[in-house]
């Protein structure tokens, strides 16, 4: 220590094991630790410099530059275009080194959400990586895993539509943004085909939803779904594939349809007390065979005691249905939208010092228990500042940017200190110093969360140009300007409808090719129509079901081409 006057250098190595982590050491103390500093502040300066200006005003507690620099940090060197969704573990500091636990992970929602504001900073090369990655890690049947290793190995084994659909809504924006650094779209046509194949064939209901807990009918992935189709049909159409255009857009408008029959309650106790006509839930679940509605269903409610484990569905509300308007489905004045606002407000809102955040869902356990204890598998949900973000994008559609920027500033006052990190959760509670609580700042939840730096980008972007950054057009343009609706009513395996809106027809859709034998009077007359292949692994028929009287039933079954058998099971519909 005497010879270098006070100072020493510290090398730090990581590996998977010693070895490598040595190796690594010695390769750097080789090194000139000047130069070495000096080359890494050249590429970063670098790279800030081409990014777009969102800095300029400047604001009081900026985070945009620190943003960017978030989502370039979580890149991996090995696997370029893999960005997990943080480095950090929640509650990382009451857990074992033998916990696998943690954000370390690349899941395909964020990784989309991650590459939406590296467009948005025009860092369009960096968002080029994430989709040829996306495309490197697509399963076989088209769709992606729930979150996956670095190098593509799937970890948890759920299927979550909207993690399908969003890596096309990522190429369409894209190809509006940065059609030349696509070149040409054959290339990209097959994962796109494959994905649009897997939602039509498995959709619209969902396994989990975005939390990753319930399954069902979700505002949220039945938003990221249809806009995803239609995105697909445009694509499609561009590469001269009319057919499965034709039936992605078909698709979109049915779901379209019919979002309110499954995720809109009407004039239940909640509504009567809060003073609206009616809400969408948080999530509706498949009412299967048996249900009249998903509305009448009950939902889990996870980590809970057991005996709060359960609620109806219409008693399950989130900001999630926001969605239908980030997404273009539903105008920001839809009085349905409004309605749900209020109840929204009304159960979810935290008063915090620095402004109003929200909680994901009444009843939400993901968070620390009540004194403040770590989350263990049980304790209560606290608020999300990147659901302020989303809550701002939505201001931003109905026009009133200036709480959208109260909400932006929101953001800006939940990190903790100079850490200038955005945190998964902030506390809601009194202060707890001895356990570094304060109102309204990080919580032991993920901290930084890539995926709240994200929005955070995207909202500046958003604000910047007076609109919503990422809306995608084609909805709007079908469902907002043109009110296109659809005359048919899809029945599918994975969604057999028991009853059919009056004045529509019913569109049966199979997975494979078959022969629906069908009548409309009990059998006492019957016909035969072959199914038509829609080139995504779908074969549709459509029934002349538009004009039968109301409670009329019409029955049908199948006979299976390449078993040459019968069904066995008549399946029936009776019409509202």
């Amino acid at each position: 220590m005497a010879a270098c006057k006070g100072r020493f250098v510290l090398a730090l190595g990581f590996g998977r094991n010693c070895w490598e982590a040595g190796q690594q050491v010695l390769s750097s103390l080789l090194e000139d630790g000047d130069e070495i500093r000096d080359h890494f502040v050249r590429q970063w300066k670098s790279w800030h410099a081409n990014l777009l200006a969102l800095d300029q005003p400047s604001r009081d507690n900026d985070l945009y530059r620190t943003s960017m620099a978030v989502l370039r940090t979580h890149e991996s060197k090995d696997f370029v275009g893999g960005i997990i969704a943080s480095l950090s573990i929640p509650w990382g500091f009451n857990k074992g080194d033998e916990d696998l636990g943690g954000y370390h992970l690349v899941w395909p929602r964020d990784l989309v959400e991650t590459a939406g504001a590296l467009v948005a900073g025009e860092a369009l090369v960096d968002a080029l990586r994430v989709l040829r990655y996306l495309e490197a890690t697509q399963e076989a049947d088209g769709h992606w895993a729930q979150n996956l290793w670095l190098d593509g190995r799937s970890y948890w084994g759920g299927i979550q539509m909207d993690e399908t659909a969003f890596p096309i809504l990522l190429l369409d924006l894209l190809r509006r943004e940065a059609l030349h650094l696509l070149g040409d779209l054959h290339r990209w046509w097959p994962m796109v085909r494959n994905a649009a194949s897997f939602i039509v064939r498995n959709g619209p209901v969902t396994q989990q939803d975005r939390w990753e807990e319930d399954g069902g009918y979700s505002p949220f992935t039945l938003s990221v779904e249809i806009a995803a189709l239609l995105a697909a049909a445009d694509i499609a159409d561009l590469v001269g594939e009319v057919i499965p255009a034709a039936y992605l857009r078909e698709t979109a408008d049915s779901w379209n349809d019919n979002i309110e029959r499954w995720t809109y309650a009407i004039d239940g106790d909640l509504a009567r007390q809060i003073g609206v006509e009616g809400y969408y839930v948080r999530i509706a679940p498949d009412a299967g065979d048996g249900a009249a509605s998903p509305l009448q269903g009950f939902v889990p409610i996870k980590n809970r005691t057991p005996d709060q484990g359960t609620v109806r569905a219409t008693q399950v509300i989130s900001p999630d249905s926001l969605a239908l308007v980030r997404f273009g489905l539903r105008a920001p004045d839809d009085p349905r939208i409004l309605n749900t606002i209020k109840v929204v407000d009304a159960l979810l809102r935290a008063k915090l010092p620095q402004g109003p955040c929200w909680y994901r869902y009444n009843g939400d356990g993901y968070g620390e228990h009540e004194d403040g204890s770590p989350f263990d598998g049980r304790g209560v949900g606290r608020p999300w500042p990147l659901l302020a973000g989303e809550r701002a994008h939505y201001e931003i559609a109905a026009g009133r940017p200036e709480f959208a920027d109260a909400l932006l500033r929101l953001m800006e006052s939940s990190t903790a200190g100079a850490s200038r990190l955005i945190p998964e959760q902030v506390w809601d509670g009194p202060d707890i110093p001895e356990l570094e609580l304060f109102r309204g700042k990080p919580t032991g939840s993920a901290c930084p969360l890539v995926w709240a730096h994200s929005e955070y980008i995207k909202l500046r972007r958003s604000l910047r140009d007076g609109r919503v950054f990422d809306q995608p057009p084609q909805t709007v343009q079908r469902y907002l300007v043109e009110k296109r609706r659809c005359d048919f009513f899809l029945w599918l395996f994975n969604n057999k409808a028991r009853t059919l809106p009056c004045g529509k027809k019913l569109r049966i859709a199979l997975l494979s090719p078959a022969l629906v034998h069908w009548s409309t009077d009990d059998w006492k007359t019957s016909f035969d129509t072959h199914t038509r292949d829609t080139k995504l692994g779908v074969h549709i028929v459509d029934i002349p079901t538009n004009k039968l009287p109301v409670a009329h039933p019409m029955v049908f079954t199948f006979h299976w081409d390449a078993e040459d058998r019968w069904e066995g099971v008549d399946y029936r519909v009776v019409v509202e």
